[in-house]
């Protein structure tokens, strides 16, 4: 499926909102799995990244959360759960660095990580049907966001 995303917005490159677009998608894919973020640094990066897209903040603060969002994401200590449940916080963590350094289809990849680790464990990780609806909701949203911003 992140096949499906890369090929959505692909098809938005030549429109003037094309980076409008990916900085809402991935950040849309990163808000839905906030609640799994363990360290509260990478919570107000993304933050600003929201801001960011709300026009709030500027290019400026955006690149000093994407340079603190990946330290920090690499000095997370991982999982210490037998099930690898606490994976879903590393993922997390790295779906906020993706999605400020501007690597959506990543932050997708890793926002859906998160989503299944965190409903499944590491178990569900290995069974690709356990990605089905949350890939879903990614193209439903990538689609809802490129209709609102008028990308065709």
């Amino acid at each position: 499926m992140t096949d499906a995303v890369s090929a959505a917005l692909q098809a938005c490159e030549s429109s003037a909102q094309y980076e409008a677009l990916k900085l809402a998608f991935a950040c849309e894919c990163v808000q839905r799995v906030r609640h799994l973020l363990e360290d509260e640094g990478v919570a107000r990066c993304l933050d600003i990244l929201a801001a960011y897209v709300k026009g709030e903040a500027d290019r400026a603060a955006l690149d000093r959360a994407a340079a603190e969002a990946a330290i920090l994401a690499n000095r997370h200590q991982g999982s210490r759960s037998l099930d690898g449940v606490g994976h879903a916080a590393v993922s997390a963590s790295y779906a906020v660095a993706n999605a400020l350094g501007g690597r959506v289809v990543q932050a997708a990849d890793y926002a859906a990580y998160a989503a299944v680790y965190g409903d499944g464990g590491y178990g569900a990780v290995c069974d690709p049907e356990s990605f089905v609806d949350e890939r879903n909701w990614q193209l439903g949203t990538l689609e809802r966001l490129a209709n609102a911003l008028g990308v065709r």
